[in-house]
Parts: structure tokens; C-alpha cells; sequence
């Protein structure tokens, strides 16, 4: 998923390196980089997320794994085509598709468990053993539901925990109004801006062409305002205006009520310390 995550490694903003949810989508989507020698690693975590998630629909699973939506249609098509996953029209929603995992999709999954494993063990080498193990304990904390998942898979529990904080996150924003991909940016704006739309895309650590769908969207949302650099005219200038000074503002309690619900399944220090072996690992 080199170009599909549109991920790109830097160190995380100060401004959301405190978010567990945020390393966590950090970290997800460096995995699913590390893992993307060819197409069957990129299968099995869509898969994986589908298997715990029963007709989510598209749209649903390009939010949450950072894919084009276009991209998207190609590989269900595939998936589809391989008898791995079965995509039927939603019936309360006409233009959106449930997608659900099969038979076959799961014996798949089973069959490229080792290969994926083993990337997912060179992903960790940069935590020591008991670190490892340390990290590994406090995800499960974050997923009690996954009783059967490998105590050892440190790659699985970071994509489980993940789904679970974006899902959590997801209507967290939702109930004020902003969409998770879209706090981010605004949170570096609050802070960094004004600046160009390349700054952006570094301090979120996403390609430009990613950056420019969300500006885009937040342009057109009045939220950020965007014009010339009078340094540079070939570079935009963007900071926030008004109302997404406003709507960060309305924001941000919720967005830190979902941390806050970590810090207490965690405790304060637990949470602290999964932040930091977080931090390493991406690192």
C-alpha cells in the first residue's frame, strides 16, 4: 500500500504526538507500507479488517485505511473476483455496498498468516523483546473483544487497536460536526500555519496529493483559507480562518475525550508508556 496509505515517514506533529489514536493510525499505516511487497499482504489486512467488521461498506473501508476510493473499487473487484469477498447493495442505502468476508476469503487468510507474520516481526525490530511484549499487553488492553487474538502478533493487535480507536474517534467527530482525517489538519494549522500546502503534508507525513483532497474539502468546508505564498507565488498559503479556528476549538474536547477514555482503561502511565513504545516503533 506504498502509494494507496499516501503515507510518507516523518515524526509525528507535537501538536497530536499525544494522541494514542493518531501514533496508532501512524503506526497502521507504516505497517501496511512495510508489508507491501505485492499484493498479497495488501489482501490480508483488508480482509483482516473486513473479517471483524462484516458488511462494512467501501467507502467505509477507504476511510479507515487511508485508500483512494477509486483504488478501493479495483481491489474489492479483485477480492470479488477471487471469491474472497462477497459485495452486495446496501438496502437502506441503494448507492453503497456491504462487503462481507468468505469461506474462502478466511482460508486465505490463513494461508498468507506466515509471510505476513514475519514482516510484521521485522516492522518491531526496532523495540527490544520486552518492549515488544510490553506493547503487545497494553494493545490488547485497548481490544478485551479479541480474545483469540496472538498475544505475539504485535502487527495484528496495532490494526485491531487501530480500527477500534478510528471507529471510536469517527463518532466522536462526527457528533461535532468534523470528520477525523480533517482534525489532524487543522490541529497542525492551528499551530504551524500559515503555511504552504507542502509544510502541511510533511507535518502530517501524507504526499501532497493527499493533502490537497483534504485542504479541498476543508477550502470548501470555509475552514481554511487558502492563497498565495507572497514568498514563493508557484506555493499556496494556508491557514485557518475564522470558523475552523471555531470548529478546532469545538473539536478538540472530543477529540481528547477518546484519549481520555485510553488514559483510563490504561491508566495515565500505561497510556503514557504505549505513546512512547508508539513513538519508538515508528521511529
Amino acid at each position: 500500500m506504498r502509494q494507496d496509505a499516501h503515507e510518507i515517514e516523518v515524526a509525528a506533529p507535537l501538536v497530536l504526538a499525544g494522541y494514542t489514536s493518531y501514533l496508532l493510525r501512524r503506526a497502521f499505516t507504516q505497517l501496511s507500507r512495510a508489508n507491501a511487497s505485492g499484493a498479497q499482504p495488501r489482501d490480508y489486512v483488508l480482509l483482516g479488517v473486513l473479517a471483524e467488521d462484516n458488511a462494512c461498506s467501501q467507502q467505509d473501508l477507504a476511510e479507515r485505511l487511508g485508500i483512494n476510493r477509486t483504488i478501493m473499487v479495483k481491489l474489492i473487484d479483485r477480492l470479488e473476483g477471487a471469491d474472497y469477498v462477497t459485495r452486495r447493495r446496501n438496502p437502506e442505502d441503494r448507492r453503497s455496498y456491504g462487503l462481507s468476508v468468505t469461506d474462502a476469503g478466511r482460508k486465505a487468510m490463513r494461508d498468507m498468516e506466515p509471510a505476513v507474520a514475519q514482516s510484521e516481526q521485522r516492522f518491531a525490530s526496532a523495540l527490544r523483546a520486552g518492549e515488544q511484549q510490553r506493547l503487545n499487553s497494553l494493545l490488547r488492553k485497548l481490544v478485551p473483544h479479541l480474545s483469540d487474538a496472538p498475544s505475539h502478533r504485535t502487527g495484528y493487535l496495532i490494526n485491531q487497536a487501530h480500527h477500534a480507536q478510528r471507529r471510536r474517534q469517527d463518532d466522536a467527530m462526527a457528533a461535532v460536526g468534523v470528520q477525523t482525517r480533517h482534525f489532524s489538519a487543522l490541529a497542525v494549522l492551528s499551530t504551524a500555519g500559515p503555511c504552504s500546502q507542502q509544510q502541511l503534508a510533511h507535518q502530517l507525513g501524507i504526499t501532497e496529493p493527499a493533502v490537497v483532497l483534504i485542504v479541498n474539502e476543508l477550502v470548501a468546508a470555509n475552514l481554511v483559507h487558502r492563497g498565495r505564498d507572497q514568498h514563493d507565488r508557484r506555493r499556496y498559503s494556508l491557514g485557518l480562518t475564522t470558523a475552523g479556528s471555531d470548529r478546532f476549538a469545538t473539536a478538540r474536547p472530543a477529540y481528547e475525550a477518546v484519549q481520555a477514555e485510553v488514559d483510563a482503561t490504561l491508566g495515565e502511565g500505561g497510556a503514557a508508556e504505549l505513546r512512547r513504545l508508539l513513538t519508538k516503533l515508528l521511529r
